[in-house]
């Protein structure tokens, strides 16, 4: 434990974040996951929505630099084909 008062608060402030980006990140992974099953389970319109879902949360998050912007760019693209493949078949 830090013994420096400002120490003391960075950390505190540290554990708050770290809760936080914790939280956000599981949201990201969890509209992720929506997004794969309804596409896999051939709900095109719903995918469609929750696609649109994750892409705004991704963003926010990159934006707050919650993750890379580059990670966020990477999802987004990956999503897009995987539901691009799933119109198709």
């Amino acid at each position: 434990m830090p013994n420096i008062a400002s120490a003391r608060k960075r950390h505190r402030q540290n554990l708050k974040a770290r809760a936080k980006n914790r939280s956000v990140k599981s949201e990201l992974k969890t509209e992720i996951r929506d997004v794969h099953e309804m596409a896999a389970a051939g709900k095109l319109k719903e995918a469609e929505e929750e696609f649109r879902v994750a892409v705004a949360k991704l963003d926010r998050a990159a934006a707050k630099r919650i993750i890379h912007p580059n990670r966020a760019a990477r999802l987004k693209s990956r999503l897009s084909a995987h539901l691009k493949a799933a119109k198709k078949k």
